[in-house]
């Protein structure tokens, strides 16, 4: 059987999903692709997937609609291709749940780059410099052999690929100041796009996650022209 991951590309352009198709083929990729809500549900229904690649405006559902379905029935993660002006619309994708975005026009190696970085992030593959072990903060445990994160009382807290990742970045430097750009290039790699608010976003979502009153929060702190710093105590085993 071919183990290659399977990527399903969603977009009404044929021309788009023709040249993805054939180009993440000759990458060692399976792909199926879809021109819509539909036949994605009816693609999903049928095969199992390893990354969606979905464009943002779509006739019928749109891309935020279908992300947000597929965060309620699946944990496959989603790069979605947007218009370069859709700031707004890239923003409330990555709220529900979107692990990167791509804007169009856009080039067909970079998007590769995204899609095998994002597959790393959720098969757990370590980095170089990462270290294993639990790491502990206010009695929170996170689990870095397994990529998972537990309550003080045990309970499993669930974190997508990018909720993960920000949260490992931010306890391996606890006490220290990251801007925003320090965060996209730990996390994703990405060269910095102007007013590019993912990694506010992604705070949002950990915050909501990790901190007793989101509004007001104590581990994940904002720094007023700076960025962000994780002030808990961190002990690694």
């Amino acid at each position: 059987m071919d183990s290659s991951p399977h990527i399903l590309v969603v977009d009404d352009d044929r021309e788009i999903r023709d040249l993805l198709s054939r180009f993440l083929r000759k990458h060692s990729f399976r792909v199926t692709a879809a021109a819509d809500g539909r036949e994605m549900r009816k693609a999903m229904e049928a095969g199992k997937f390893d990354l969606v690649v979905m464009d943002l405006m779509l006739p019928g559902e749109d891309g935020l609609a279908l992300t947000r379905w597929l965060r309620s029935t699946s944990g496959v993660p989603v790069i979605m291709l947007t218009a370069v002006g859709e700031e707004t619309d890239r923003i409330i994708g990555l709220e529900m749940g979107a692990d990167d975005y791509v804007p169009k026009p856009f080039n067909p190696r970079e998007l590769l780059a995204r899609i095998r970085a994002v597959l790393r992030r959720a098969e757990g593959l370590p980095s170089v410099e990462s270290r294993k072990g639990i790491v502990t903060f206010d009695e929170w445990k996170l689990d870095t052999d397994r990529r998972e994160l537990f309550r003080p009382d045990g309970e499993l807290v669930p974190l997508t690929s990018g909720e993960y990742d920000l949260l490992l970045a931010l306890v391996e430097r606890p006490q220290r100041v990251l801007t925003r750009d320090q965060l996209l290039d730990i996390t994703r790699g990405r060269d910095t796009v102007p007013f590019d608010r993912s990694i506010d976003v992604q705070v949002s979502r950990l915050r909501r996650k990790i901190e007793n009153d989101p509004k007001d929060p104590v581990r994940i702190k904002t720094v007023r022209g700076g960025g962000y710093v994780f002030a808990c105590e961190v002990v690694k085993s």
